[in-house]
C-alpha cells in the first residue's frame, strides 16, 4: 500500500506528536508499505543534514508562537492537489490540526482519497493553561469540525474515545500505543550519571521528563518534591527537557538539576537513573513518557488519566492521583520506602513488556488499508 502522513511536527523536534508520527511511519515502512511524510521545512533540511531516510514532501512553515523551535505548516492545498494527482496515496493520515492539516483534508476530499486524523493534543486545555479559559469551548468546536471531516479519528485511550464521542466527534477509533522495551531498560542505570547530579547510591532522585511549559502543571511537581524533601532532605530533582518555563523554574529553584533535551540511549540512561517519576500533567491525550518511565523500571506518580489510566495500576506500578492533594501525598508516601520503590519499578517494567510497537504498526496498517478498500468500493458504486 501507499500511504501519506501529514504532520506539522517531526524530529529532530522533540515532543510526543513528532515521535509518535515518526514511529508510525517507520512501522508502516517496516511492513513493506510505501510511505511519504508531508511536513514543514526545518532548519536541518536547509543545512542538508537529513537524518531521516524517508520520502518527504516539504512545505513552507513558520515559527509557532510561544513554542521556540517548533513550526507550523502554511496552507498548501494546491501543492497537495498537484502532488497527489500525480502519485495518489491509497490513504492519508493527518496528525495535526494546523493549516497544513486543513489543506490535507481539503485536498483528500477533492481527490476522493480516504483520510484518518490523529487526536494528539488537547488544545482546549491549553486555552486555560495560557490564560484564555473562555476559549476552551471554541477550541473544542474547532477540533470537532476538523476531525469530523475525516473517515476516522484515531485516539490512544478508551477514556478519550468516550469523551470525544460524548462531545459529538464522529467515527472515533482507538489505536493503542506501545513502548520499545529494548531501548528503555533499568539496565541502563548509571552511578556516574547520578553522581553528576549530586546523588549517591542512597540519594532519592525524582525526575520529570517532558516539555517545560505552562500546560504541564509543573508547579504541582515542585510542591510535591518540596513535600518529599522534608523527609528526604538530600533528595534531588532532575529535569530532562526544555521549554519556555525552564528559565523561570531554574531561577526559582537553584537546587534543581536541568539536563536539557535528551534523545535515544542518552534519554534511556537518564530515565533509568531516576528513582521516582513525577508526571503532573493533565493536558496530555496520552503521555508517552509514562510508558517510558515504566519500561525503565521507575515508579511513577501520575493523574488517573491517559496512559496512566490505561497501564499504571495504583499501588502496583506507582500511584494514581485524583487531585493535587493526593498527588503530593502519593509522592511523599512512595519516597519514604526505597525497597517499595524498587518493587514498584520492577513490576512496572514487567507490565509493559507485552506492549509491542510492531503490533501498533500492524493495527495502523490494517486501519488505513481498510479505509482504502472502503474507498475503492464507494468509488465503484458511484461509477
Amino acid at each position: 500500500m501507499r500511504y501519506a502522513l501529514v504532520t506539522e511536527t517531526w524530529p529532530p523536534e522533540v515532543n510526543g506528536v513528532a515521535l509518535t508520527v515518526q514511529g508510525l511511519a517507520n512501522g508502516l515502512l517496516a511492513r513493506g508499505n510505501a510511505v511519504e511524510v508531508v511536513r514543514p521545512r526545518q532548519p536541518t533540511d536547509l543545512s542538508g543534514n537529513d537524518e531521516h531516510a524517508i520520502a518527504t514532501l516539504l512545505v513552507r512553515g513558520a515559527a509557532l508562537p510561544r513554542y521556540p523551535g517548533l513550526r507550523f505548516g502554511m496552507p498548501a492545498t494546491r501543492l497537495l492537489l498537484r502532488h497527489w494527482r500525480q502519485a495518489p496515496p491509497d490513504a492519508i493520515y493527518v496528525a495535526t490540526e494546523g493549516p497544513l492539516g486543513w489543506s490535507a483534508l481539503r485536498a483528500a476530499a477533492r481527490l476522493g482519497i480516504p483520510v484518518a486524523t490523529g487526536f494528539h493534543t488537547r488544545f482546549d486545555h491549553y486555552m486555560r493553561d495560557y490564560g484564555m479559559p473562555w476559549l476552551e469551548g471554541t477550541a473544542l468546536g474547532w477540533m470537532r469540525r476538523f476531525h469530523n471531516r475525516a473517515d476516522a479519528t484515531l485516539v490512544p485511550t478508551a477514556e478519550l474515545l468516550g469523551f470525544l464521542r460524548e462531545q459529538g466527534f464522529e467515527r472515533v477509533v482507538r489505536l493503542a500505543r506501545a513502548v520499545d522495551t529494548t531501548q528503555l531498560s533499568p539496565s541502563l542505570r548509571e552511578d556516574s550519571l547520578r553522581a553528576s547530579w549530586g546523588a549517591g547510591a542512597d540519594t532519592l532522585v525524582a525526575i520529570h521528563v517532558g516539555r517545560i511549559a505552562p500546560e504541564k502543571n509543573l508547579a504541582l511537581a515542585v510542591r510535591a518534591f518540596r513535600a518529599l524533601q522534608k523527609q528526604r532532605p538530600d533528595a534531588r530533582f532532575v529535569w530532562i527537557g526544555d521549554g519556555p518555563a525552564r528559565e523561570a523554574l531554574a531561577q526559582a529553584n537553584p537546587d534543581f538539576v536541568f539536563c536539557g533535551v535528551q534523545r535515544g540511549v542518552d534519554l534511556a540512561r537518564h530515565f533509568a537513573s531516576g528513582d521516582l517519576f513525577l508526571f503532573p500533567s493533565l493536558s496530555e491525550t496520552f503521555g508517552n513518557v509514562t510508558l517510558e518511565a515504566m519500561a525503565s523500571g521507575v515508579a511513577t506518580v501520575a493523574f488517573d488519566t491517559g496512559a496512566a489510566r490505561e497501564h499504571l495500576r495504583d499501588g502496583v506500578h506507582g500511584a494514581l492521583a485524583t487531585d493535587e492533594a493526593s498527588f503530593i501525598a502519593a509522592t511523599v508516601r512512595l519516597a519514604g520506602d526505597d525497597e517499595a520503590l524498587r518493587d514498584l519499578g520492577r513490576a512496572a517494567r514487567a507490565s509493559v513488556l507485552k506492549l509491542r510497537p510492531e503490533q501498533v504498526a500492524a493495527d495502523f496498517d490494517a486501519l488505513l488499508a481498510g479505509l482504502a478498500r472502503r474507498g475503492d468500493r464507494d468509488a465503484a458504486l458511484v461509477a
